[in-house]
């Protein structure tokens, strides 16, 4: 065999080592590639399993808080409604009559009042709210403008208004007084009106 044959030789079976080592790396990428493919899905399963369970878990979660909101706002109603008379009183609105969960709907649009105290001149729309703010106050006041339209035997009555919370934020006592709005809040085990004795409350007409 001469020189060159041997040279040609050795190139071919470099070639052929080569070629096997290839197939060989092809192989382990293609085992790899699966491989990956199956954690991918496998990741995608668990990604998709922990968000439904997040999902779940906060529609409970805002259930339960949504619960204990409603419960906590029906408490402190329950520590006004009884309050009214002698607070009302006390600033010359001497009121007769308490109703509590007044509704009235007239077609798309309607009116809760949590508590309406009422006498012959005077109706007395009260908003409670565990947490007073600034937009329960304007909510109020949307209230106090639509209250005749939807019980209009209270047109000739003097129609004020007034707000209650245990917590109040956002300044939102300072904002209703200057709105003209009585301010109820928590005092001991009972409420009080905090508004000074030179506070004049807004009249509302039908």
């Amino acid at each position: 065999m001469t020189t060159l044959e041997k040279l040609e030789e050795l190139i071919y079976v470099g070639f052929k080592e080569t070629d096997k080592k290839w197939q060989e790396t092809d192989r382990k990428w293609q085992e790899t590639e699966e491989w990956l493919r199956a954690m991918s899905a496998e990741s995608e399963k668990k990604f998709q399993e922990t968000r439904e369970f997040i999902k779940q878990l906060s529609k409970e979660s805002e259930k339960k808080i949504g619960d204990l909101s409603h419960k906590w706002g029906v408490f402190v109603e329950n520590l006004v409604a009884p309050a009214t008379l002698q607070l009302f009183a006390a600033r010359g609105i001497v009121v007769t009559r308490i109703a509590q969960h007044v509704r009235e709907q007239r077609g798309d649009d309607g009116i809760e009042i949590d508590i309406l105290a009422t006498n012959g001149e005077y109706a007395v729309l009260i908003e409670v709210k565990s947490t007073l703010s600034v937009q329960d106050v304007n909510d109020h006041l949307e209230r106090l403008q639509k209250f005749a339209r939807f019980f209009p035997e209270y047109q000739q009555h003097h129609i004020v208004g007034a707000v209650a919370g245990i917590e109040i934020i956002e300044a939102a006592d300072v904002f209703a007084y200057r709105q003209g709005l009585f301010v109820i809040a928590q005092s001991g085990e009972t409420v009080k009106i905090l508004n000074d004795e030179k506070f004049r409350p807004k009249i509302w007409r039908g």
